[in-house]
């Protein structure tokens, strides 16, 4: 595969940006080699710049449930451009997606829009210590909540690929604000809870782990965490920013039946386009100005053309309930690839979990645990991973991320990446 052009405009990037990228994933530190630089893409293809066309599973990680640039969110897009593209002003179209938004999902009363996960995770946690006017914050062992200063402690898979587990600049006194716990250990979640009960502000959890491999929790798990934040006085954060809208119309929220006191989302809420949102109790969300004391502000926030393509992605979810198919696919294509993986010499299988898939390497065992993940997951899934885009298919570049079907997905497509996996884990074997 010719990517000449790949690597010129590589060399050129170094020069200008950090790595060359600009988020650490994108420089496939975690695989070795060259990332391919993205011309265009379309439905379940991305070509790159020197006319190599994949099949997508990254799906610009997770928003694009109804693949590139699908006609119906791109119409939407349009004539919002012909509106104007940024007021700094109170407008009516996030209004109409805000309503349509608390209509469609039980656990939220009111919402705030921002500009990423990020800042949705960060806002809400200064609601959560607004409210309970307490400093302490439990997060969870391999969960991922964007790269807010006090949760970047044991986070996710951008870090998974670095030399140090936690960021440089982090100071000590803020990392000390920082609980982390084990996933899946009721016993410790006791133990932290009977320990720093009084002190925790909230406890915050991807509630379908996808950042360092999509590791499964037990609905028992988290229901304990629920019952313990509410005996404490602590508040649940849900961090969806990957779950929500993608696993179902509710999230994580829904399929579990928990109702968290707050939510965060991330850009699938704009269709693709650069959103966040954090949301939630009315009680709660009551308290961000202008209404209450807890300070959060954004000028780009509740951008008009975002607003608009993720309300028409919403109304499209709601009009075609895309989930059960997405889920029925996903277990066909995991089961068939575990078939092909037999092949290997070593042993494979897929996680997954409605439309998101991990390719696991070196066990056969469920990874609920980040200490569960196999020390070669990352050598042998470098291997893989290079034998696929080798091949025309481009699956996430770190043996940490997880992978996205979405509707634009044929299935010859995915007999396509079929006949792939026959060749590349045949040659895996060899060596």
């Amino acid at each position: 595969m010719n990517t000449k052009n790949s690597e010129a405009l590589f060399e050129r990037a170094k020069k200008v940006a950090p790595g060359g990228v600009h988020s650490p994933v994108r420089g496939f530190r975690g695989v070795g080699g060259t990332p391919v630089f993205i011309d265009s893409a379309k439905g379940s293809r991305l070509k790159d710049v020197d006319g190599n066309e994949y099949i997508d599973f990254c799906m610009s990680w997770g928003p694009l449930l109804f693949g590139h640039q699908d006609p119906e969110i791109g119409e939407a897009v349009k004539t919002a451009l012909t509106r104007g593209w940024s007021y700094g002003a109170a407008e009516r179209y996030s209004l109409e997606f805000a309503e349509d938004l608390i209509q469609a999902v039980p656990s939220l009363e009111q919402i705030r829009f921002v500009n990423s996960g990020t800042e949705a995770v960060m806002s809400a946690l200064r609601v959560a210590r607004g409210f309970t006017r307490r400093d302490m914050v439990l997060k969870f062992d391999g969960c991922y909540h964007g790269h807010v200063d006090s949760l970047l402690v044991r986070a996710g898979s951008g870090l998974a690929e670095m030399a140090s587990p936690d960021s440089a600049g982090v100071s000590a006194k803020t990392a000390s604000e920082t609980l982390v716990c084990p996933l899946d250990d009721e016993a410790a979640l006791e133990a932290m809870f009977t320990a720093h009960g009084k002190d925790i502000a909230c406890a915050i959890i991807e509630p379908l782990p996808a950042n360092n491999g999509l590791l499964l929790q037990r609905d028992a798990f988290l229901q304990k965490l629920a019952a313990l934040c509410k005996q404490h006085g602590a508040l649940l954060i849900f961090d969806e920013v990957i779950s929500g809208f993608r696993v179902a119309l509710g999230g994580m929220a829904e399929i579990t039946k928990i109702k968290p006191d707050l939510v965060t989302y991330g850009k699938i809420i704009g269709g693709g386009f650069p959103v966040g949102a954090y949301g939630g109790r009315k009680e709660l969300m009551s308290q961000v100005a202008p209404a209450g004391p807890v300070y959060q502000a954004g000028t780009l926030s509740a951008n008009p053309v975002a607003m608009s393509a993720g309300h028409a992605m919403l109304k499209k979810i709601i009009r075609e309930n895309p989930y059960a198919a997405l889920e029925k696919t996903n277990q066909w294509f995991g089961g068939e690839m575990a078939k092909l993986a037999e092949a290997l010499p070593f042993k494979s299988h897929i996680q997954s979990f409605g439309s998101i898939f991990w390719m696991v390497c070196n066990t056969q065992e469920t990874i609920r645990r980040i200490e569960q993940i196999p020390a070669a997951q990352k050598p042998l899934y470098a291997k893989m991973f290079h034998g696929f885009l080798d091949q025309g298919v481009y699956f996430a570049p770190s043996g940490y991320e997880v992978g996205f079907l979405s509707t634009a997905h044929t299935r010859n497509d995915l007999e396509r990446v079929l006949e792939a996996a026959k060749k590349v884990f045949q040659e895996m074997g060899k060596h």
